[in-house]
């Protein structure tokens, strides 16, 4: 099995990664939501578009 941050074979005591920075690169594209997928249900895609509107609000 390789590493599926840097494809280096993977280390038992980190697996599925190799070594614990890419653990830790993981984590953090976890954290800052690189990982998200994005939402189809209607009130989700509300709430943005108001958001959004709001932003643009305030730049002008």
């Amino acid at each position: 099995m390789s590493c599926p941050i840097c494809g280096e074979e993977t280390r038992r005591e980190y697996r599925p990664f190799c070594s614990r920075r890419c653990a830790d690169v993981d984590l953090a594209k976890w954290l800052n939501g690189a990982y998200a997928t994005p939402s189809t249900d209607p009130e989700d895609i509300e709430i943005a578009l108001e958001e959004a509107e709001k932003a643009q609000e305030t730049k002008h």
